[in-house]
């Protein structure tokens, strides 16, 4: 099957896994820039040079999402699995991805506020694709 022919919530899914790979990588490319090569072809024994802020904060949002992603994959199989996809899941799992997308930004440009509701939105979101398996 397509994945893009597929449900709204495996859509979804497929985009969040794209956005987790593009978070780690950019994560990764920060971080090889701040310690250098050399230290990332290491064992990292020791903690190597200091990170500048941006590259802080992209480890950390790429940490957060996958607090949740995990939670989110299963909700989103669940939910294709006993054929409980209804409006209620798709809304839920677009509010989580495009949450999870707004939340990369705001967090490297350093918004607290805006980033903690963002964060709130994508759980809601999560929320919901598990409400549509309860209900």
């Amino acid at each position: 099957m397509d994945v893009f022919t597929g449900s709204i919530e495996l859509q979804m899914l497929f985009c969040s896994v794209l956005l987790g790979l593009a978070q780690l990588l950019a994560a990764a490319m920060l971080s090889t820039r701040d310690k250098g090569v050399a230290h990332n072809l290491s064992p990292r024994d020791d903690q190597g040079a200091p990170v500048s802020v941006l590259t802080g904060r992209m480890q950390r949002a790429f940490a957060n999402f996958k607090e949740t992603f995990a939670f989110f994959a299963a909700a989103v199989l669940l939910v294709t699995i006993l054929g409980r996809e209804s409006e209620l899941s798709a809304w839920g799992a677009q509010l989580y991805f495009w949450a999870r997308l707004a939340y990369v930004p705001v967090y490297a440009a350093g918004i607290p506020g805006l980033r903690s509701a963002i964060w709130t939105v994508s759980l809601v979101g999560l929320l919901l694709v598990l409400a549509s398996i309860a209900f």
